[in-house]
Order: C-alpha cells, then structure tokens, then sequence
C-alpha cells in the first residue's frame, strides 16, 4: 500500500510547531501500520527534507504572514481575491497546476491521498480526486477563524477573518465530504464537521516523542511557556494570560515566555520575561517548577499538553487546553478561573510535583496505532487481515 501524503510543509527533520510534530507523529503511525508513505509539499527556505528518499518538494516557501513583507501581505490579499482562494491557501500557490501534477507522477504508482488539513489540499483541490482520500483536519479551521475575527480590533482584519471563515466552511465541507474517512484531533471537532459517525471518522491521540529525563530537575523558573505566538488562537490564550492571570501573581513570581513573538505584547509584572527562541524547548519547559497551559481559543489538540504530560511536569491548564485528551495527571490542575489560575500556579511552584508520564506516552501510541488502523481499512486500499 502506497500513500501520498499531501501538506503544506514537508518534514525537516527539526519540527519547529505543533503542526510539524503532529505531522511527524501521523506519518510514523502510517508507516507502522504498513504503509509505504511519499509526501509531498513544500519545505521552509534554507532547509532539506528529513528523508529525501520518500519526499517530493515542490520548492520553498516561507508562509508565516508575520514574516512578510507589507508588500507580500497585499500581494496575497489580492491574489486571494481574484482566485476565491483563502488567504491561508494562496500562499502555496507558488507553483502552478501542471507542475504539482508532474510531481504527483514523480511519487509513482500509489493507492490513495493523505490530505494533510485544509491549506495545501484547498490550494489545489481537483488534483487529488481521482483516488481514494483521508482529510486530516488538525482543527476545525472554519471556527478558528471565527474566533479570530471576535478577538481583533482592527476592521480590515475582521473582515479578512470572516472572509476566511465563510470559505473554510465550504472547503472543510467538500474535502470531508470527498473523503473516504475523516481523521480529527479532538472528540468535539468530529461533529463539528459533520462526520460524527464511527464509519466516518476517527480521533488520532498523538505524541510529541518528548521523554522525562531520571533525577532531580534544575529550577531556573517558577513558569515557563513557549509557542508560536503570532499564531492567532495562540495570540489570544497568552493575552488572556497575560491581561487576566498574571495580574494576579506575587510580584516576585518569575515566568519566562519564548518562542516567536508578535508585536505590542508586554508585560508590567516585573517578573514576566519575553526570552524569544531557545535552542531546547524541552529543556527549557523543564527547568520551570510549573507549566501553564492556556489555550482559549481554536479547536484540534494542544501538542504543547501532550509534551508536558509525556514529561511528567506539572502544570495548570485551562478545559480549552485539554480538549482531545481524556487522561489528567494527578499533578495538573484545571481551571478556567483566571485568580484560581494564578493561586494554583503558585501552589504548584511552591511544591513541585513530577509524575511519570511513561504510561500516558505508551496509551497515546496505543490509540493512535488503532485509529490509524481502522481509517486504513475504511478508505478501501487495504483488507482488514492486512493487520492481523
């Protein structure tokens, strides 16, 4: 069985966002299920594909609209325009149809499409339907949107937002409609595409390969976070954070805040610290007595739960952040009460609690092999005894 595995961007071998490490985690679980799997998609500039053997690059591209150029930004606003594409979709249209479908034919004979969530797969949606599908939504983007354009101030923002919702809507319905099977990373993302049903669709637990390491852990910090903060969804849970819950913390209580940073965001808490990129993330979670976790916003799953599970670090997390995962540990305490937020990261710095996440790691990869399993026998290209 020969898949291609259709996204935005290929894997490099140094997954630098949630998106990049699910990626990373659903192609191994194909590929532990049997499956010979080719992708296909673009690389970011100055990089090389992590296993050129089974990848096919269609050029570089950097699509992060906080890294372009105000020209760039209205290039794409206007090509959108024209093409009735969305915003997100038009930036991978740097190549044209007939150049995608030369190298759809350079993957060689194949069985079926993994269409890798919405942006590529809207970008050139008639090219993958001439064989069977899976649609892999890593969230329900058309509501991501909606949220997005509650949360900005600016009216040509808004505007853009909805824009981009009412057409995601469309797209999100036809390419789960096309598809064989339907993979989510929550529960609740499911019936909100419409493809509740068992026979429809399934959830892919993942896992983000991040392991404890044995003894005592350095403190260099009462919290740390990390992220891709110019990513909206994200954008509004560190303002939440930022606006509700660190008011409410000792003046003395140390956080350090890294990763890609957009503009205008600041702190009056003396002890907040914007560190930008760190060359570990893992390390860099770990040498904080808490985590918090404070998604507010968007759908799919939080990578960044299911690394600080695997890591058996404590944390204190909003319901948001633990959406399409059932298992809590004993040393993670939820609430979406801003003032509680702040009392129960204090409390848990104060005495620090490890667990082993082994086991949560080992259930993850338990589920994802059997959801993995199950859309690979629904989608036609393979028999159920192929698994036996």
């Amino acid at each position: 069985m020969h898949l291609l595995f259709a996204t935005s961007i290929v894997p490099d071998g140094a997954p630098a966002s949630g998106y990049e490490i699910a990626n990373a985690a659903i192609i191994a679980a194909l590929r532990r299920a049997g499956a010979r799997v080719t992708v296909i998609g673009f690389i970011w500039p100055g990089r090389a594909a992590a296993d050129p053997q089974n990848t096919v690059v269609l050029g570089a591209v950097d699509v992060r609209t906080e890294n372009a150029s105000a020209l760039q930004k209205l290039a794409w606003v206007g090509k959108a325009m024209l093409s009735g594409l969305t915003f997100a979709s038009v930036k991978l249209r740097a190549v044209s149809d007939s150049d995608v479908l030369a190298a759809i034919e350079r993957a060689g004979p194949f069985d079926g499409y993994v269409l890798n969530s919405v942006q590529f797969a809207g970008a050139f949606e008639k090219l993958f339907e001439d064989r069977p599908s899976i649609f892999v939504a890593h969230n329900v983007e058309h509501l991501s949107a909606r949220e997005n354009a509650a949360a900005v101030t600016g009216i040509l923002q808004r505007l853009l937002f909805r824009r981009e919702a009412s057409l995601l809507e469309v797209v999100e319905e036809r390419l789960c409609r096309q598809a064989r099977f339907v993979f989510t990373l929550a529960e609740e993302d499911r019936a909100a595409l419409g493809v509740a049903s068992d026979d429809r669709s399934a959830v892919l637990p993942l896992v983000t390969g991040a392991k404890a390491r044995k003894g005592p852990r350095r403190i260099e910090c009462d919290a740390a976070l990390i992220g891709t903060w110019t990513w909206q969804p994200n954008r509004i849970g560190l303002d939440w954070f930022l606006d509700k819950v660190v008011p409410h913390l000792r003046p003395d209580f140390r956080i350090r805040i890294a990763g890609s940073m957009p503009s205008g965001v600041t702190s009056a808490h003396p002890g907040v610290e914007f560190v930008g990129r760190v060359p570990d993330a893992q390390a860099f979670v770990r040498a904080a007595a808490v985590v918090p976790l404070i998604s507010t916003a968007g759908s799919g799953v939080q990578l960044k739960t299911i690394e600080t599970f695997e890591l058996g670090l404590p944390s204190v997390a909003t319901s948001r952040s633990l959406r399409g995962i059932d298992y809590r540990p004993a040393n993670c305490v939820v609430t979406d009460d801003p003032a509680g937020f702040a009392r129960a990261l204090e409390a848990a710095a104060a005495d620090i609690r490890d667990v082993d996440g082994s086991a949560f790691h080992r259930e993850q990869i338990r589920a994802l092999d059997a959801a993995i399993r199950l859309g690979l026998e629904k989608i036609g290209v393979v028999r159920q005894e192929a698994f036996a």
